[in-house]
């Protein structure tokens, strides 16, 4: 049997127990002072029901609010757990070496005068860091107000008073926004499972947190207040694992600023970073949010209801002012009014008033109690069409608002189908609210309000679908394609050059297989006339130079061409108007290209680079007023096709796209799968640092790029920026052979893979699904798409599964015959390997391979370590392990442990 299993890797978040649930606390800088942060913090641990011990630390005192006070954490007579700092920041580098030797495991740095100071500030963190790099110390801050762990009872803060207990992770980089959220959480009575200023984040960030409150069964939503991304990478990918389970919500303040960077490229020009930044967000499955309200009323409703499955809104209310409020706000954030069946409008109208709206929002009229409420919202949630529920109640003299919320709390928990309320009103309405909440129903104090908040959810759920929704199976580019552009882009690069010509960018984009339209360089007119004879009138005229950015901006194009006159004339006109406005050096002759008559639609595909997320992808309306009309979607390559799909969905051209007015409609299948190749056109080739196809023509006859522009990094860049999300490792594609000869692909697993996966477990028997997970799952356990969405679309930063695929040799039809698994824990750099072989593939060397080349992997990934668990009773598995080096000494309730040590 050779099977190995591994049980999920949890509590891998041990690292940063620390922080939440020390054993004891020395608060370096303790003070009496009554202004003293120092002071504050160690009142602090002394007021709350934390049961550490507290040691304070100044060397100028003995004793410190009755505690005893050491000279520096060395002297302290038990090794510590966790050490904060409130010392000037020209102290914090030596203090945080005494702690390295002596053994504190965390470091809360709560001194400012770091890098928001400048180049001084740097200095110091480098230091700061430099000490921490010697041992596993981890440090949060500096500058920062420390961390509350409220159900453990820890307030390492300087902050006046205590979170309360609740469910919702909350980290903020603003010291100062967390002490407003703070008082206000007080007055609104929520709770928090952790609550963290991060500061500067030298060292602990949002990845390490997000990783952290995922695995903590106490936290049910994560919010955050995020001012810069940080490590982008690590944040999209512990937040593309996390949200799955646990929804993050981030306020991220500065949507107004002057976001589009100055750029020479059409793509740059439109490409703002805070559109990055939302593409970045959906890209993981983060919900942005604009306000302090919104950020919290979106966790209660996600606590406490299901997502939707769809967009559109049922409305229930007594009034109709209320109702038109909550419509604009869903109608203009994306939602939609459910269209109610025609059945269910008849039997609204046999009981609801004469005078009802007869139609969605259903208005039951002000004098409604608590019978028309419940049977009106009884046929509107069972209604097909109905996604989610809005109750409003406006305070009337004839409605009862206690007995009409005990009503609804019979449909707190509708399956799919979120239920939220909205009770207008003050204190008389108080009591209704409370029924409400207790019961699971979210409330509002206006219907607008509750309206964003539905449309936000909605926005969760249908990020998560598209990530996760299983695309169409598209054939990997070549290794000769790749190194064909590679080559290509070095040959202009060693002639000193950053832009290619309008014939090398078509031919780069011709090896990725996107269409262009055919292309000669004429050096006089008398080669453009002969050019123009050979393709064939009419043609276009277009600079041809190694310098110029823009034809049409110095004349350059000439189009409708009908004549050798015509050709000449053209010539002569483009070389005059580029020497005019640029310099006859600029001039290197033209090119001459068929007239294309722009039957179909001008769209843009681009890509540039951003500071934080690497190389962006644009899509929209093309053509000459691209920058006026600025329809246009951005997302993060690389791209699959339901991801191409959803970017292109995200623009006004789309419907166009799909045929409007009698016009037949593009081909969209294969405008996705172009848009794919595009994207892996922008990280495989790392030197390009924009690339703009305008236009690209979109008609039923096909697509056609009639123009592109590619613009190199300079010589002064050494390592081009890499890709925020790690693409697919084509590096470890590899083919190999059972003994007979039968040859099979061992890949990486793509999010395509998924119909393989799952015939793949129908041929599995009992015997191998248990060594595998060391106890049984149904086929439909395994093969529910919510279970395989973490088999197939994996992140490649954080796990490598390899798959063996086999092709018959007369279909082509492909097979998978064996997976396995290398996923990486969260805070240590060590990975646990799993796989699990088909039966009738077992004992042919298959798992030998795959073992082989996954701790191979494991040491190109750079990893210290590999551990397997393995059931005592796999002899065969354990002796395939242990000639690679695994150290399968320990064993614990019938499972072998084991270690490899790279």
């Amino acid at each position: 049997m050779i099977n190995i299993s591994s049980k999920t890797m949890r509590g891998c978040g041990a690292p940063l127990n620390v922080f939440f649930q020390p054993r004891n606390v020395a608060v370096i800088g303790a003070t009496e002072e009554p202004t003293g942060v120092g002071r504050s913090i160690v009142t602090n641990l002394k007021q709350t029901s934390f049961g550490g011990t507290v040691y304070p630390v100044n060397p100028k005192r003995s004793d410190v609010l009755g505690l005893p006070c050491y000279p520096s954490v060395r002297e302290i007579p038990e090794q510590i757990d966790l050490a904060v700092i409130a010392t000037p920041a020209r102290t914090v580098p030596a203090i945080v070496r005494e702690c390295v030797a002596a053994g504190v495991e965390g470091v809360i740095i709560i001194s400012a005068g770091f890098k928001e100071i400048g180049e001084k500030g740097v200095a110091l963190e480098r230091e700061v860091l430099a000490a921490a790099r010697k041992s596993k110390i981890r440090i949060v801050g500096p500058n920062c107000l420390g961390i509350m762990s409220p159900h453990y009872g820890l307030n390492a803060t300087f902050a006046s008073s205590m979170a309360r207990p609740g469910h919702l992770g909350f980290i903020s980089q603003s010291g100062a926004l967390c002490t407003a959220i703070l008082d206000w959480s007080q007055r609104e009575m929520v709770g928090f499972s952790a609550f963290v200023s991060v500061g500067s984040m030298l060292d602990v960030g949002w990845a390490d947190l997000i990783h952290y409150l995922g695995d903590d069964p106490k936290t049910r939503s994560i919010v955050i207040y995020m001012e810069s991304v940080g490590d982008a990478r690590a944040f999209l990918s512990a937040a593309r694992e996390v949200a799955l389970s646990k929804p993050i919500i981030v306020l991220k303040p500065g949507r107004t600023a002057a976001a589009a960077r100055a750029a020479a490229s059409h793509t740059g020009a439109l490409t703002g970073q805070d559109d990055v930044l939302d593409a970045a967000f959906r890209r993981c499955g983060v919900v942005r949010v604009n306000t302090i309200s919104e950020m919290f009323y979106l966790s209660e409703a996600l606590g406490k209801q299901p997502r939707p499955k769809g967009p559109r809104l049922t409305i229930v209310t007594n009034a109709g002012g209320p109702a038109v409020l909550a419509t604009d706000a869903l109608l203009s954030d994306g939602g939609q009014l459910a269209e109610l069946a025609p059945g269910t409008i008849e039997q609204l109208s046999g009981f609801l008033p004469r005078h009802w709206s007869h139609q969605n929002p259903i208005d039951v009229i002000g004098d409604a109690g608590a019978e028309r409420y419940a049977k009106t919202v009884d046929l509107a949630a069972n209604d097909p069409a109905t996604d989610g529920l809005l109750v409003i109640l406006a305070p009337t003299g004839l409605a009862d608002a206690t007995a009409i919320a005990e009503q609804l709390t019979h449909y707190a928990k509708l399956p799919g189908k979120p239920v939220i309320a909205s009770w207008m009103g003050g204190r008389d309405i108080a009591k209704a609210e409370a029924i409400l909440n207790q019961a699971g129903i979210p409330t509002y104090a206006y219907p607008d309000a509750a309206a964003r908040v539905f449309d936000l959810m909605w926005s969760y759920s249908a990020n998560l679908k598209a990530l996760y929704e299983t695309p169409e199976s598209l054939e990997s580019e070549e290794a000769a394609s790749r190194t064909k552009a590679a080559e290509l882009i070095e040959g202009v690069r060693a002639k000193g050059r950053t832009l290619l010509t309008e014939v090398e960018s078509k031919s780069l984009l011709s090896i990725y297989g996107i269409p262009t339209v055919a292309t000669e360089i004429a050096a006089t007119a008398e080669q453009a006339v002969d050019a123009a004879g050979r393709i064939g009138y009419p043609v276009v005229l277009k600079l041809h130079s190694e310098t110029i950015t823009h034809k049409t901006d110095v004349g350059g194009v000439e189009l409708n061409l009908s004549s050798e006159a015509a050709v000449r004339t053209a010539y002569q006109g483009i070389q005059d108007s580029v020497t005019r406005a640029a310099g006859a050096e600029h001039f290197l002759g033209v090119t001459v290209q068929p007239m294309v008559r722009p039957e179909g639609y001008e769209l843009i595909l681009g890509s540039s680079i951003d500071s934080q997320f690497g190389p962006v992808l644009l899509f929209g309306s093309g053509g000459q007023l691209v920058e006026v009309y600025k329809d246009r979607a951005i997302g993060l390559p690389p791209l699959n096709t339901t991801l191409a799909r959803r970017l292109m969905e995200r623009t006004k051209i789309f419907s166009a796209l799909a045929g409007v007015r009698g016009r037949k409609p593009v081909n969209l299948v294969e405008l996705e799968k172009l848009l794919v190749r595009f994207s892996y056109l922008a990280i495989e080739q790392s030197w390009i640092k924009d690339i703009d196809i305008n236009p690209l023509l979109a008609s039923a006859d096909g697509l056609l790029a009639l123009d592109a522009r590619v613009v190199l990094h300079g010589r002064d860049v050494v390592d081009p920026p890499s890709p925020a999300i790690r693409p697919y490792p084509v590096q470890y594609v590899k083919s190999w052979r059972f003994e007979d000869g039968t040859e099979v692909i061992i890949r990486p697993i793509r999010p395509e893979d998924e119909p393989l996966i799952v015939a793949f477990h129908a041929k599995l028997s009992e015997r191998s699904i248990y060594q595998r997970y060391f106890h049984l799952l149904s086929l439909d356990q395994r093969v529910s798409h919510d279970r395989l969405v973490r088999v197939c679309f994996g992140d490649y930063n954080r796990e490598i599964a390899l798959v063996a695929e086999h092709r018959d040799p007369v279909t082509r039809a492909p097979e998978i015959l064996a997976v396995g698994r290398l996923s990486k824990a969260h805070l240590a750099n060590e990975a646990e390997l799993a796989f699990l072989i088909t039966d009738e593939n077992q004992g042919r060397g298959l798992g030998t391979e795959l073992l082989q080349r996954l701790v191979e992997i494991a040491r190109i990934e750079k990893l210290d370590r590999v551990t397997v668990e393995i059931l005592e009773g796999n002899r065969q598995m354990i002796e395939v392990c242990r000639p690679l080096g695994f150290d399968l000494e320990h064993v614990e309730d019938g499972v072998v442990h084991g270690v490899l040590t790279l």
